[in-house]
Formats: structure tokens, sequence, C-alpha cells
């Protein structure tokens, strides 16, 4: 954050301050209030914080009105395009993109902590069989503190990288077991000789009877969705791990918190909702009637899978998935899938329509994963589950420069209080 001399000026009460300006690499100024209690009395209103920078950071930006997302400055369109989900780990993690022999060790080191400890397959068998995805991971990520007492000291940077490669390692076996568990088939484990999402979609897919051949057409897509959901800002759950670690807790249980937050559907679960919409909507002759009631102002109707709360243009990812979502379609043969045909009708209309250009109601990355995942044979069950395991190495990275950031204090939000003023008590025999 670079300061500059320039000050705003707040009167409170006849009380003149002088509120410092701060002007970041890119991106609007923030002012600076932390002080405006203790010199004025007041706090500041700001529900869902949409106005407030609770940090100061070098990991991500994103640029609304633009369309723009930057991983530690490089355009999301680039790392897709020419790069893969570990590297951009690393990449995210450390800074900068990795030299060829950085890159070979750290993918080494991820491949070698694939495994997670025989005694936790004890924890899946103790949720039933119909559990959500989302509370399996959720409660296994906990866990793993119980299990790996040596990377828990958040004070050690050595344990912290140890936590860091054992849950970027970790989460894609978790979550293909929860998978595996949720319809009843044996774990697969992880296999060394293939890359992160080939390893995953093959823990899912395989079973012991017969060989599994990834295909590479599926793996790129996979790939992709790991990248295009890396890391998205000081969104709810990232925010939620950041003030889950503000207090000091160990990094499996700040990671579990975001996995908490992020099942909630106005967040992770997008993409499911946008499926389910979809299916709901059924044939192609009743989009019309569906997408008039998108536009009637008195139906609570709305489309699932266009526009974007930050983006006001249109969401940078949904164009690279767009593409891998042709790809697996064209390889899946499902072109007569119903509610394949009612996706790709919908975003020709959400294309050309007018309403739609003049609100800037474009497909975003959830409308197009979703497509993809349900062709590749995933429920939507596991959608928000794959989710959560692309952006576990943005909330470890954001953890990590929050842990190490030398101005760093417990999350501690105010409020507006509307509630009663002191009231006497009045004894049970009199009320």
């Amino acid at each position: 954050m670079t300061d500059t001399a320039r000050t705003a000026k707040l009167t409170i009460d006849g009380k003149t301050l002088d509120l410092p300006i701060h002007s970041p690499s890119v991106g609007p100024d923030v002012l600076d209030i932390r002080k405006l209690y203790a010199q004025a009395g007041v706090f500041t209103y700001d529900p869902g914080f949409t106005s407030t920078a609770s940090c100061d950071s070098t990991i991500t930006y994103i640029d609304g009105d633009m369309g723009e997302l930057l991983y530690r400055g490089y355009s999301i369109d680039d790392l897709a395009d020419k790069s893969n989900f570990v590297e951009v780990c690393y990449l995210l993690l450390n800074g900068e993109l990795p030299t060829k022999d950085e890159l070979e060790e750290f993918t080494e080191r991820v491949t070698r902590h694939t495994m997670v400890h025989e005694q936790m397959l004890h924890f899946f068998r103790g949720f039933r069989r119909d559990a959500h995805p989302m509370a399996i991971i959720c409660g296994v990520m906990g866990a793993m503190s119980s299990f790996y007492h040596d990377s828990t000291d958040i004070t050690d940077p050595v344990q912290r990288e140890i936590a860091s490669i054992r849950m970027i390692a970790k989460i894609p076996t978790i979550t293909a077991m929860a998978f595996k568990y949720s319809v009843g088939q044996p774990f697969m484990y992880p296999l060394n000789d293939l890359d992160y999402a080939s390893n995953f979609l093959q823990m899912c897919f395989a079973v012991p009877a017969e060989p599994y051949v990834v295909n590479p057409i599926l793996s790129k897509a996979m790939d992709r969705i790991f990248t295009l959901h890396a890391d998205h800002e000081q969104n709810a759950s990232t925010s939620t791990v950041r003030l889950a670690g503000s207090s000091g807790a160990n990094p499996f249980a700040c990671i579990a918190a975001g996995i908490a937050c992020l099942w909630g559907p106005a967040h992770g679960g997008a993409n499911e909702a946008c499926l389910s919409m979809l299916r709901e909507i059924g044939t192609v002759d009743r989009i019309p009637e569906f997408v008039a009631r998108a536009k009637d102002k008195s139906d609570p109707f709305r489309l699932m899978g266009f526009g974007h709360r930050v983006y006001k243009n249109f969401d940078p990812r949904a164009t690279v998935m767009k593409e891998s979502a042709d790809e697996v379609l064209s390889l899946m043969g499902i072109k007569n899938n119903p509610t394949l045909q009612v996706a790709k009708e919908l975003e020709r209309i959400a294309l050309e329509d007018e309403y739609f250009i003049e609100k800037k109601l474009y497909p975003n990355v959830d409308f197009y994963s979703g497509i993809i995942l349900d062709a590749m044979g995933f429920p939507t069950s596991m959608f928000t589950p794959i989710f959560a395991l692309s952006r576990t190495v943005g909330w470890i990275a954001q953890w990590r420069e929050m842990i190490t950031d030398p101005g760093l204090k417990i999350g501690r939000p105010r409020q507006l209080y509307q509630g009663h003023t002191r009231r006497d008590f009045v004894g049970l025999d009199k009320r």
C-alpha cells in the first residue's frame, strides 16, 4: 500500500478530521478510517463491507468494470491458456512464476503428499451414506489438524509451508473420497505418475475392476476449472479464512471455515443453482417463458449463471470456460441432452438479447463450469466441493499473507446498535 500526502476532510459536529488517502498500485484509492473512532467517536456503516478494504494484499486484483482478473499481475486468460494449475499454485503462494527446477521440485512435493493418513478413512465411515460431500470435506479438513501436529504452529514458517503443501496435495484426495463415499464405491488411491487434474479424475471415476485412462480434453478442462477458481480477492469465504486466521487458529481450521462459508448457495453453490435452473426450464421451447419472468420486475425469479456481483461488464473467466465447455460437450457426444440444449440456447439469447446486453447479464463462469461438470458425470452435489478444491490454494495464499503482516490484528467488526437501551430487570413473578 502506497501512502500519499493527500487527505480527505471530514467534519463531524464542527470538528474537522484529516483522513489519509492511500493509492494502490492499481484500482480505486482507499480512505484510511482506522483512527476515526478514536478521533471522532463514530463508526462507519457498511453492510456486507462492499465499500470497505479489510486488508492490503498483493495476490489478486479484480477490475469489475473492465472485466479483468489478475493473479500476481498475470491475466487469467494467459494463465488459463499458457500455464497449469500447479504452476498457478506456486505463483499464488510465492508471488512469482517458478523456474523449471522450482516447478519440478514443487510438483514433486505436492505429488508426494497426496495420500491421506489411513486412519482418516474411519472419518468417512462415520458419516451417513447420503451425507452431502461438502459436509464431509469440511469435517475432514478440520480433522487434519488432529493428524498433523507438526504443521500447526503458525509462528513457524517451515510449518506454515508444510501445512500449505499438505492441504493443496490432499484436498483432491479428500474431495474424491467424499464423492466415492456418496456413490458407494471403493476409494481409489492417488497415482504419482499422473498430473494434478488427471489424478483427481481417476480418483473420482476409476474402479478397481478395470483400468481407467484419463481423457486429456477432460483433464485440461478440469485443470482450467481449478485455475479459474483458484482465487478471487476478498470474497466471503476468503474473508472468512482471514477472519478465522486473525485469531491465531491453525491453518486446517481456517481452511475448513472457508469451506463452510463457500457452501452457501449465494457463494460457491451458484453453479449448482444454475444447473438446477436449467433442469427446471427443461426444454428449449420453455425458455421464452423463463426469460419473460426474468425481465418481469414483479417476479422474484432470476436467471442463475448470468451477471456477477463484482464484474459489471463480463466475467473474464467465462470466456475461457466457454471454450472448454464446447470441447467437452463435443467430446462427450451429448449434444442431444435436453439440459445442455437449454444451456446453449439460453447462452445464445443472453449474448444477443438487448435486455441482457443492456443489463450486462452475460453468462458467467458458474454457467459454464456447471455444464462441464455435469457433462463429465459429476452430480450437482459435487460442484461446490470441486470449487472448494480449486479455491484452497487461494485461501492458503491469503492466510499466509495475513499471518506475516506485521500490522495483523484480530478481526473485530463493529455495529450500528438498534436494540433497547438499558432496562431494569423484572422478576419472573411480575412478568
